[in-house]
């Protein structure tokens, strides 16, 4: 027994040693693991935003910028021939301006001074950047803040992106997108110069920038770098009437909120409008005459507007409307009422004579000539 007690005594320092090594070895391990994992490479985590190129912020806004040809007749001269008696002489001219579409119903922006005549007597031509054009109507204007909305009606439009301009600051970076010189579409680049009443003269806030504004750019858009709509690019301040890195821009804000005033206006107080012109009111004489059979009653269409509705409706010259919703077409009261009780963007269900079948064609009325003007 005693041996033994011997023998544990001998042994147990050894034991005990090599039981505190592998203790320490261990830790060491465990340590410089933990170290290598500590050095691994660390992926940052994804950006939730980022900001577009300068070309793809401009091809986004780019398509709902178009160019506005407007031939407008203004007082050119006049001639007092006595004491209570003067001659006005009127003439035309030609204007060059930009214009931006808001929304897929055709509705664009622009400024006043790109269709502005004295009588009210609009010629306005709309391009798009792909080459398109069609005759545009001015629904309305406001002139104080020299803006005008005109409606095309088209299909497949592009309207821009609309931005927020509460949250520009001095210094971001904007591009000025219009039609100078009618060299066609052109993109200029600078910064938002200053915020507030910056032009004299001028009663309401502006976005001052030094991105060239040339003659031909009013009514064109001002965007962000990611190709949104911050304001509608108005006019320069120079006095040598060159650009000199001073122009003005209304705020889409203001924009936006006079448009949708003005628009549901012009909805509201302007009849439905087709685009034809028709002739006679078909009898059992004519109805012989023209198609070989005497039961045909409605209006003969003799032309059909570029670009109006029955045009897009698929009404042809030489068509017959014989009825309009629920309403046979029997003289020019009946259709004419038919219309003048609906308002633009309503869709009315018109049926016309054609080769021998009646076809029914759905049709979205538009804005004819009648215009709702700003007080």
């Amino acid at each position: 027994m005693g041996q033994i007690i011997r023998f544990l005594q001998f042994v147990r320092w050894p034991v005990f040693t090599g039981i505190l090594i592998a203790i320490v070895l261990l830790q060491y391990q465990q340590l410089q693991q933990l170290s290598e994992f500590r050095e691994l490479p660390v992926t940052p985590p994804p950006q939730t935003s980022q900001q577009l190129s300068f070309p793809d912020a401009i091809n986004r806004a780019a398509p709902a910028v178009v160019s506005i040809n407007a031939t407008t007749v203004n007082v050119e001269s006049f001639e007092q021939t006595s004491t209570d008696r003067i001659n006005l002489y009127l003439g035309e001219r030609a204007s060059l301006g930009s214009g931006v579409i808001i929304s897929p119903e055709g509705f664009i922006l622009t400024n006043l001074h790109v269709v502005e005549s004295l009588l009210n007597m609009f010629d306005t031509v709309v391009t798009l950047k792909d080459g398109r054009s069609i005759p545009a109507t001015v629904v309305a204007y406001d002139e104080a803040n020299d803006l005008a909305i005109l409606h095309i009606n088209m299909d497949n439009l592009t309207p821009i992106p609309v931005g927020n301009d509460d949250t520009l600051n001095v210094g971001d970076l904007v591009f000025a997108i219009g039609y100078p010189r009618n060299i066609g579409q052109s993109v200029s680049q600078g910064i938002v110069s200053a915020l507030g009443d910056n032009k004299e003269g001028s009663g309401g806030y502006l976005i001052q920038t030094d991105a060239a504004i040339n003659p031909g750019n009013s009514g064109g858009a001002l965007i962000d770098r990611n190709g949104n709509l911050i304001g509608i690019n108005s006019s320069i301040f120079s006095e040598s009437g060159r650009f000199e890195g001073i122009g003005f821009a209304t705020p889409v804000s203001t924009a936006m909120r006079i448009m949708e005033e003005l628009v549901t206006e012009a909805v509201a107080n302007n009849p439905g409008y087709l685009g034809v012109l028709t002739g006679e009111v078909l009898n059992q004489e004519t109805s012989e005459l023209f198609f070989g059979v005497p039961d045909i009653r409605g209006m003969l269409v003799e032309n059909v507007d570029n670009g109006g509705p029955a045009q897009r409706a698929g009404i042809l010259p030489g068509d017959v409307i014989t009825q309009v919703e629920n309403s046979p077409v029997i003289d020019e009261e009946t259709i004419m009422m038919e219309f003048q009780n609906k308002q633009p963007g309503d869709q009315v269900m018109v049926q016309v004579y054609r080769e021998g079948q009646r076809i029914n064609l759905p049709t979205i009325l538009g804005f004819g000539q009648a215009m709702v003007i700003a007080p």
